[in-house]
């Protein structure tokens, strides 16, 4: 068996892992990166966030993003036939809107390209990154984790480090490997997606480059354009709505019931076989423990609705590995550091749940208007562009605010929120005078 050594080893190249390899790897640490996959696969999650812009910006990654053609998105459309969901008819979520300081835009992405680029940027920041790496047992000492066993062309392979980071996304190694993982039933959701080709955005009734999200009576549908003539286009639902048929005709029938997406798709054809995507929604409510913690997927996933999965997953993996910087520089701070990135790391992914919620309970409107009554709307609007944007560990969006108040919408038990933005920590400060001003103009016009 060969044997090496690592202060770190990260379970998975996705954008998770890949970050927070990378992150790590440019404080100096050496890190094992590994994948099961010999390349990166398909996968969902096509659409960013700009707040990603901004995280990518801090952590020196800005300009490589940029650079690899992806196409531009500048917002997102929102659109609701049944008026249930949304505000009337359509709502555009314009990203200029945001107010200053932050970026105004983000990438619609290949999902192979993307991933395999931020791991070759990881291996570039010196961590090794093994393809192929059948991670098969978390080695442990008592209770605390010290490294791993994989398996790789037939041969095994024993690693030791000071922590495991698992950013496996739902094969969840470590969460599966003691019992961690908790299904969102509310959630519970399955999707059926394809790519077409042919695109031809002159028929698409809104602006080039935006997601759409059109929503019906029974889930809703997405739209993404991946490159300048190849759509994503999918519909989310409950299990028991694709069991009532075929997933071809649910498929049909559910896009047909959005006019703007089918406009779109003029001239399109399936360029993809159906695929479909089950047991959507799952949280742990531990992520931590000695030696070890989860990142992104690993250790929560929610609803694709406002594309904040990737976001929050590689906002988790840059924390992680600065949690890990400082825990490695003084291993004695190791319970409080992880016991904060623990609550961090909840804190982001309860507030964007929250987001699915308040859309899946038609109560996106009505938490608006509580909103409202503290915020002015000029305001309000901006608040609620960042939160469709990725600001989801503010203290000072007042629309996130009002979500955290709905007991109903609670994933995590009990656990004490740590703020603080990942992409513009920076302009902290700035939204608690902006909110207080707010509020000033508020009563003011209340007079």
């Amino acid at each position: 068996m060969a044997k090496e050594t690592a202060d770190v080893v990260v379970i998975g190249a996705g954008p998770a892992g890949a970050v927070s390899a990378y992150v790590l790897a440019k404080q100096g640490h050496s890190v094992l990166l590994l994948e099961k996959e010999l390349d990166p696969r398909f996968h969902i999650g096509e659409s960013l966030l700009p707040y990603m812009m901004g995280l990518f910006e801090r952590i020196g990654l800005r300009e490589v993003v940029e650079g690899q053609g992806f196409v531009r998105k500048f917002g997102g459309e929102f659109i609701d036939p049944t008026e249930k969901k949304f505000f009337e008819g359509v709502f555009r979520a314009d990203f200029t809107k945001q107010g200053t300081g932050r970026h105004d835009n983000a990438f619609q992405v290949e999902r192979r390209r993307f991933d395999r680029m931020l791991a070759e940027q990881a291996q570039a920041a010196g961590a090794k990154l093994v393809f192929g790496a059948n991670v098969n047992e978390l080695l442990m000492e008592g209770d605390r984790m010290v490294g791993v066993r994989y398996e790789r062309d037939g041969e095994s392979h024993e690693v030791r480090s000071a922590y495991v980071i698992d950013a496996s996304g739902r094969a969840g190694k470590i969460a599966h490997r003691f019992g961690l993982r908790k299904t969102l039933e509310k959630l519970r959701m399955v999707a059926v997606f394809r790519h077409y080709s042919g695109l031809d955005e002159s028929h698409n009734l809104g602006v080039e480059g935006d997601i759409q999200v059109g929503a019906h009576d029974d889930g809703w549908v997405w739209a993404i354009p991946l490159t300048k003539d190849t759509i994503s286009v999918g519909t989310v639902m409950p299990r028991d709505v694709l069991r009532a048929s075929t997933p071809e005709e649910v498929f049909e029938e559910h896009v047909a019931r959005v006019p703007r997406i089918v406009a779109r798709l003029t001239g399109t054809r399936p360029s993809m076989d159906l695929k479909i995507e089950t047991d959507y929604c799952y949280h742990a409510d531990t992520v931590t423990g000695p030696g070890w913690l989860l990142v992104g997927d690993a250790g929560c996933f929610g609803d694709p609705m406002f594309s904040g999965g990737v976001l929050v997953a590689t906002a988790t993996a840059v924390r992680a590995a600065e949690t890990l910087g400082e825990a490695l520089a003084d291993r004695s701070a190791e319970e409080r550091l992880l016991e904060r990135y623990s609550n961090y790391f909840k804190t982001g992914y309860d507030t964007y749940i929250r987001l699915i919620h308040a859309y899946y309970d038609g109560e996106l409107v009505a938490m608006a208007a509580d909103a409202a009554r503290s915020t002015d709307r000029e305001t309000l609007e901006k608040y609620l562009v960042r939160l469709i944007g990725g600001d989801f560990w503010s203290e000072h969006n007042s629309v996130a605010q009002e979500m955290r108040r709905r007991k109903e919408w609670d994933t995590f038990e009990p656990f004490q929120r740590v703020y603080g933005c990942p992409s513009y920590p920076h302009l902290d400060e700035i939204d608690r005078k902006e909110r207080s001003e707010s509020r000033v103009r508020r009563v003011t016009a209340g007079r």
